[in-house]
């Protein structure tokens, strides 16, 4: 059967139809990628692996923390345990200060911290500090209430949240990256230059590329000269991660006959 002009014109009017709405639907979602903040995506990759560092119970680790107290660079490498409810972190050191163990649980001893020194400082036994007073924050930027995977993740995610309502940042991922011999995807975020709503210049989270846990937080400062590196700013790397072990009330109990509180 023939088809009638009429006809001819109006499947015609109909694919046109259909073309620009197709047009119009791909030229919004370009629009919508371009208009999203570059810390969007990396805030969603982050959530996910805090996520998944929530569904674990407790956990044991190696820790390395780098960190810039006051004028000074401050280094420790301890083993953790981390217990998610309560929260609860006993530290034993390794170097230096061999020996200094560290014990708090979140609701417990008036909220206060319990920890023994060693040398000349273990002569006054075992002491009661609360977790933000002179003698604890010494050597340490943040507080033990802050430590552990989950804090320091949520601590980099609200950054990268207030971060988000300005411009002047660029994010980059690394899908190869290494820390030893465990494979990593970073995320990192980098602004140009000093800004009041900017606490760092460069901050990257590295991923378990195989379990999808948060392993290493760093930050870097920016530098007093345009031609100089960013300082390192703080740095924690948890390595040797041993999640869900089944940890009991009596892995933080000052009188487990390992510890020597």
């Amino acid at each position: 059967m023939a088809t009638s002009p009429r006809m001819k014109l109006l499947r015609s009017a109909a694919v046109f139809g259909l073309l620009l709405a197709v047009s119009t639907t791909s030229a919004h979602a370009q629009t919508q990628d371009k208009s999203a903040h570059p810390l969007t995506k990396a805030i969603t990759i982050a959530k996910a692996s805090l996520q998944k560092m929530k569904q674990i119970g407790d956990y044991q680790a190696d820790l390395t923390k780098k960190e810039v107290v006051g004028r000074r660079a401050v280094s420790h490498q301890m083993k953790i345990k981390v217990r998610h409810e309560p929260f609860s972190v006993y530290l034993h050191f390794d170097n230096p200060s061999k020996g200094r163990e560290v014990l708090y649980i979140e609701g417990q001893n008036n909220g206060h911290l319990l920890a023994h020194d060693v040398g000349l400082k273990a002569l006054v036994g075992t002491v009661k500090l609360l977790p933000t007073s002179p003698m604890a924050m010494e050597d340490n930027r943040y507080p033990i209430t802050k430590i552990g995977l989950v804090r320091t993740t949520e601590e980099l995610i609200k950054q990268w949240e207030a971060e988000s309502k300005f411009g002047e940042t660029e994010v980059k991922y690394y899908p190869t990256a290494k820390i030893d011999t465990i494979k990593c995807k970073v995320i990192e975020s980098t602004h140009p230059r000093p800004r009041k709503q900017f606490q760092f210049k460069t901050s990257r989270l590295w991923i378990d590329a195989k379990t999808n846990l948060p392993i290493r937080i760093e930050h870097y400062g920016f530098p007093k000269d345009s031609k100089a590196k960013p300082p390192l700013v703080a740095q924690y790397t948890y390595r040797n991660l041993k999640p869900n072990l089944g940890m009991t009330d009596r892995d933080f109990d000052k009188n487990n006959p390992r510890y020597s509180f």
